[in-house]
């Protein structure tokens, strides 16, 4: 059996290791573990728009390119049902 200094020196390992753990890990983390251009700027996400006049434009934007998504949408179906005329 160990004496009073292997007991010592187990409490000492028990306490010094997650301690020397989260030191490593706990210091410097942008060093150690970011990603460069993880998280987009802020100029490349959406902006969410209080003002009347902006919601109006969005409004307006998002209603042009839903007429422009069902006329291509429309095109491909009438090209689509073309094709299978001629294909019958």
């Amino acid at each position: 059996m160990g004496g009073p200094n292997l007991e010592v020196a187990k409490f000492g390992m028990y306490i010094l290791f997650p301690i020397g753990i989260m030191y490593y890990f706990g210091t410097n983390l942008d060093g150690k573990f970011s990603v460069p251009d993880f998280w987009p700027r802020p100029e490349q996400t959406h902006r969410i728009p209080y003002e009347r006049e902006e919601i109006k434009a969005e409004l307006e934007r998002l209603k042009a390119r839903n007429l422009e998504m069902k006329r291509i949408r429309e095109e491909r179906e009438r090209l689509e049902a073309i094709k299978e005329g001629r294909n019958s």
